[in-house]
């Protein structure tokens, strides 16, 4: 159905304008909405956000057609005008359109041509209305899911590659917000999410920031991946600033106790497997890395203590000459046969 406001201050217009379109009306095609000025249509603007087109005079008492015409991008970006009206001179016709005037229509009205004019406006706000929905869900889309299967997803063979999978070189790193299950059993459900989501906001900057990708939210840890030239240094960068920034947070107070914010870090480097892990029946895919390296990295993030950045000695071997570290001792990590010993990243 198409929403159209009417705007003409002549009393007749209004009883004449829904019998010529009893039809349309009648079977929800069209929907007419009526104002008697400028005035009283830009109220009617604010009333109804759904309107798609205006047919509007030029001469009417309180405020007229062009003063309405370059009101409305402010009112209703989205609305397009058509002008009816017996000043049908060339003058007139450039000053609507000036201001914006989609069509022009001259009185006395032919409303087969008014039929026809509205269908071609109702149609090209139809079309911006769409193109504006695609970029909106375009850009939701982006928040959830990575800019590799946005990509991905336009390639013309995405249909019988979609469970495609490739070996590749990378660094992970799984940043865990400390002592947050304690700080959500004293918080309410409002404090708890915009603290966590504001963290993560400043986790997630220094992640991009350093050309990483955050691969996924885990609960109160976030999991990020680094491929590329010196993926490694730039993981290690970036653990080191969202470490300096989250400690510069302030203190948050949840009922008789106050934390003080921290982050424990665990990075691991070497080849894992990318690709869409889930469920193609569900059509419910992650595209994300899996493999040793991996469960590693997470691993070595749950024996890290608040303010640590803990590595592996394989890794360590690999950033020393960068980095300042700290030889932390041997441990015992899940599936691991044999202890690792594992380094405490300073500087």
């Amino acid at each position: 159905m198409a929403k159209i406001l009417v705007v003409d201050d002549e009393p007749d217009l209004e009883l004449l304008v829904k019998q010529k379109f009893r039809r349309k009306i009648r079977e929800n095609i069209y929907e007419f909405i009526f104002a008697r000025n400028g005035e009283e249509a830009l109220e009617q603007v604010k009333a109804h956000p759904d309107l798609d087109i205006i047919l509007s005079d030029i001469n009417m008492p309180v405020m007229d057609g062009l003063t309405l015409l370059s009101h409305l991008p402010e009112a209703n970006p989205m609305l397009k005008a058509v002008v009816v009206s017996a000043y049908g001179d060339m003058q007139n016709i450039r000053s609507a359109m000036n201001r914006g005037a989609f069509d022009f229509i001259c009185k006395p009205v032919d409303f087969d041509d008014l039929d026809v004019t509205m269908e071609k406006t109702i149609t090209h706000v139809k079309q911006l209305q769409e193109t504006i929905r695609a970029i909106k869900e375009n850009n939701i889309l982006k928040m959830y899911v990575d800019e590799n299967v946005l990509n991905f997803m336009t390639h013309k063979e995405f249909e019988s590659t979609l469970l495609k999978n490739e070996m590749q070189e990378g660094t992970v790193m799984f940043v865990d917000v400390c002592s947050f299950t304690s700080i959500s059993e004293h918080a309410s459900a409002n404090d708890v999410v915009t603290l966590l989501n504001d963290l993560f906001d400043t986790i997630v900057k220094g992640i991009i920031g350093h050309e990483g990708r955050v691969d996924k939210f885990m609960g109160d840890a976030v999991m990020a991946v680094f491929k590329g030239g010196y993926h490694l240094d730039r993981a290690i960068e970036t653990a080191l600033e969202i470490k300096d920034q989250i400690s510069k947070v302030p203190p948050f107070t949840a009922g008789d106790t106050t934390y003080q914010l921290q982050i424990s870090i665990g990075i691991n480097s070497g080849e894992m497997i990318t690709g869409n892990i889930g469920s193609a029946s569900l059509k419910r895919l992650d595209y994300t890395v899996i493999g040793d390296v991996v469960n590693v990295a997470q691993r070595l993030q749950s024996t890290a203590k608040a303010g640590q950045i803990v590595i592996s000695e394989e890794v360590y071997q690999k950033a020393k000459e960068s980095f300042k570290c700290v030889k932390l001792g041997e441990v015992n990590l899940k599936n691991k046969a044999k202890p690792v010993v594992i380094y405490e990243v300073t500087e």
